[in-house]
């Protein structure tokens, strides 16, 4: 038997690695899994793993008021060594692009245990957008022996950088699996529906007025990058309020990130006078989240993760970023990128909510980012290289 270890800290690590978890639990006799959190997002990542009935057997806690990446990073490695050397794991999992990831890696080469990277090999090439992001993954990549890639894509950018063919398998993106079953698990429960619609009321969002009868739309906005702090969120909140003026028929819904960089142009723009369609609600559980998703009309987001999801659910998607590490989403027609320019914000947005054939041509576009069975293949594989 083989002893994985699992390591996340953040929200959306925790949304795309608890499918996996699940699908490790199914192979007791093959497999013992270990799980560790950092805590990264400690509020956000709680709410997943109660979602998902996930219990990790380490938490390292790592996050408190005001830290900087150099703090994060040298408390996750300064956890992690204890970590590892107290479990002894066969193998270090790890996800994505975040300093969690980053910095396990990195402990678990300090302890010469071999490194998966799920999500592996997605690039912009510009070490500086995202950031710390692109640097994280590119890193994160040189260490690990095994590579997870989600597409074909991100499979040819490991083997340009001289991974070896043998050590990469294409998956797909196991957020589609969790996002699968997360619809599933609304769908198949009549009394959920009203219960996510009574936490959207409570959050700040009425969903009733969606009904039929009303002909209203739904824009559905995220935003917590980095690179976009100050002057970025400023542009982007002037571009949401020319819209909700522009568009009195369709309500801006906007699920503020706890981050104060994120909020504090909110309040320099708009103050307390806001537009009646417009709505700045408190940040949602990923279930309530993914049902307002599936609700929308369109998404602008400058995420990573919703870039694959919503496509999935049939909704185009304006990304406020200048360049993508998903460039499938963009050769598919799933994505357009508009970065922070207010003029390309609020073109795109009003070409998607006037040009009925334009929107069809982005929300019929078929996803590139998998078929729900990634971690199917993740478990397969480890099956493989882990003797």
């Amino acid at each position: 038997m083989k002893k994985i270890m699992l390591v996340f800290g953040t929200r959306p690590e925790a949304i795309k690695v608890a499918p996996l978890v699940k699908e490790f639990q199914k192979y007791p006799e093959q497999f013992e899994l270990v799980t560790c959190v950092t805590g990264q997002h400690r509020e956000m990542l709680d709410q997943v793993l109660q979602l998902f009935d996930i219990k990790p057997d380490y938490d390292l806690n790592i996050m408190k008021q005001g830290q900087d990446l150099v703090e994060v990073s040298a408390r996750i490695l300064l956890g992690m060594r204890d970590v590892l050397v107290q479990a002894k794991p066969d193998i270090v999992l790890v996800h994505g692009d975040t300093t969690t990831s980053t910095i396990t890696a990195l402990s678990a080469f300090y302890q010469q245990i071999p490194v998966g990277h799920i999500e592996a090999g997605l690039r912009t090439h510009n070490i500086y957008s995202p950031w710390p992001e692109e640097m994280n993954r590119q890193l994160t990549g040189r260490m690990a022996s095994y590579h997870f890639s989600p597409t074909l894509l991100s499979q040819q950018n490991l083997l340009r950088e001289g991974i070896r063919n043998d050590n990469i398998i294409v998956t797909g993106n196991t957020g589609i699996d969790a996002l699968y079953m997360i619809v599933d698990k609304i769908k198949n429960d009549s009394s959920l529906g009203a219960k996510l619609s009574k936490e959207l009321r409570i959050a700040g969002y009425e969903t009733d007025r969606l009904s039929p009868s009303s002909a209203r739309r739904l824009v559905l906005i995220t935003g917590h990058r980095r690179e976009n702090f100050g002057e970025g969120f400023i542009r982007i909140c002037k571009a949401i309020n020319f819209l909700s003026e522009r568009y009195a028929m369709v309500d801006f819904v906007y699920p503020m990130h706890l981050n104060p960089n994120v909020r504090a142009p909110i309040q320099t723009v708009f103050g307390r006078k806001r537009p009646s369609n417009l709505f700045f609600i408190e940040p949602l559980e990923y279930l309530s989240f993914v049902y307002l998703m599936e609700k929308s009309f369109m998404v602008l987001t400058d995420s990573g993760g919703i870039q694959e999801e919503a496509p999935s659910l049939g909704k185009p998607v304006l990304v406020m970023r200048d360049i993508t590490e998903r460039l499938e989403s963009l050769k598919a027609g799933t994505v357009r990128l508009v970065g922070t320019d207010y003029e390309k914000i609020t073109s795109e947005v009003s070409k998607l909510l006037d040009d009925s054939e334009h929107y069809q041509e982005m929300s019929k576009a078929i996803s590139p980012y998998g078929d729900g069975k990634a971690c199917e293949r993740v478990v397969s594989q480890i099956s493989n290289w882990i003797r």
